[in-house]
């Protein structure tokens, strides 16, 4: 008789927190570029089809990265959030990815604040360490065209560590 072989499902809705580093660099090289922290979570859900995995994810963070001038003026990012799309290739419990989507952020510079709308693409590796857990890291661009004000395009890019638990079986017997 033949034994199955376990194999990781990635399949199911999961919720997790992230944290990491970003900069915020703006195309004027006038303004405060700045650099921080930030913490977030995410959920979303993916479907599995044999190594190919295929998903939708909204996280949520909020950040500082900014720059202080010096002269009590302060230029930030405070928050950020993104709507995207997932495509993977899993090997059992490894499961390396790529996204992209819509992304919000909100501004904070001297005396005033905005929010504005852009895209995302990014990267990432996650691995199921243990029954409905995985880990990862993850990669983000966030590009936001400000063709349209004197502040010029704004252009961010962070590292997250990720902490996900899904919902639901966390292997599946195939023969």
């Amino acid at each position: 008789m033949m034994m199955p072989a376990a194999i990781y499902d990635w399949s199911g809705f999961y919720v997790g927190i992230n944290g990491g580093y970003g900069e915020s660099n703006w195309s004027d090289t006038n303004l405060q570029n700045g650099s921080g922290g930030t913490i977030g979570g995410q959920f979303g859900y993916r479907w599995q089809a044999s190594n190919w995995v295929f998903g939708l994810e909204a996280q949520g963070n909020w950040a500082d990265f900014s720059k202080d001038n010096g002269y009590g003026s302060k230029w930030s990012v405070e928050s950020f959030g993104l709507l995207t799309g997932q495509a993977g290739y899993a090997w059992n419990n490894v499961l390396l990815y790529v996204k992209g989507g819509a992304a919000v952020v909100d501004n904070k510079y001297p005396g005033a604040s905005e929010t504005v709308w852009g895209g995302t693409v990014g990267a990432g590796l996650e691995v199921g360490f243990a029954p409905n857990w995985s880990a990862g890291i993850e990669y983000n661009h966030i590009f936001l065209d400000r063709s349209d004000t004197l502040l010029g395009n704004q252009d961010i890019d962070m590292a997250l560590v990720r902490l996900n638990y899904k919902f639901g079986g966390p292997v599946v017997a195939r023969y």
